[in-house]
């Protein structure tokens, strides 16, 4: 899920762009429950981009403040409802406070297993390609190793399976440097609401939608009905 259009939402209802963030972390509390209802096995949220730091130094502050809240605040839920949580991406630029938050609910929920919720923070596709690459120093290696350098640079401890499906809110139609080696085969959907207008039913929606589509994966289409 690429949660965008919090801003936007804030600006359209004559709110701060905090009141927006505010509005889509109980928009994601929402969407992360009707996940586990719809059986999805990993869910990704992509919740703050290495270009992110460029924004204006207060609303930064205030996103970092936020992600430490909802991270100690959603731990006993994630905990209740059987979700493994944990954070994609760098970690050495975020706040010792928020690095510490995110150590504790990651130990807290390791042994939950209903669904596994990645958050993406201070995450960069490319970045991360460019540090895995550099670790292969002129090897010939497979795509399940590099799959797995990925994993390892961005400290997830699982490599990442291969997209099934992105969902970005807000209008905009591109990847904005998200699980770019990963979503090599994904469905696209590219929803105009905005993220704090996205609820159950969309999910639902958008799991249906992707039900039917005729994922081909490079095959030629009798080859797949057969």
């Amino acid at each position: 899920m690429i949660m965008d259009g919090n801003g936007r939402w804030a600006t359209a209802h004559g709110l701060s762009r905090s009141a927006g963030h505010e509005a889509g972390l109980r928009t994601a509390r929402e969407i992360v429950e009707a996940a586990v209802r719809e059986q999805v096995g990993t869910l990704t949220l992509y919740a703050f981009s290495s270009d992110n730091w460029k924004r204006p130094t207060a609303e930064v502050t205030a996103l970092m403040r936020l992600f430490r809240r909802a991270m100690l605040g959603e731990a006993k839920r994630c905990l209740e409802n059987g979700v493994r949580l944990t954070i994609l991406g760098r970690r050495d630029r975020l706040p010792a406070s928020l690095r510490q938050t995110v150590d504790q609910v990651e130990s807290l929920t390791a042994s939950c297993t209903r669904m596994h919720l990645r958050v993406a923070v201070d995450y960069s596709a490319r970045d991360a390609i460019l540090r895995a690459a550099a670790a292969v120093r002129g090897e010939v290696i497979s795509r399940e190793h590099f799959t797995e350098l990925l994993a390892r640079v961005d400290q997830d401890d699982i490599p990442a399976r291969e997209v099934d499906l992105v969902v970005r809110t807000g209008g905009e139609q591109r990847l904005s440097d998200f699980l770019l080696w990963e979503c090599a085969y994904a469905e696209l959907l590219f929803v105009e609401k905005m993220w704090p207008e996205f609820d159950a039913d969309d999910l639902a929606e958008a799991m249906a939608d992707f039900r039917s589509r005729n994922r081909r994966y490079g095959l030629a289409p009798e080859q797949v009905a057969s």
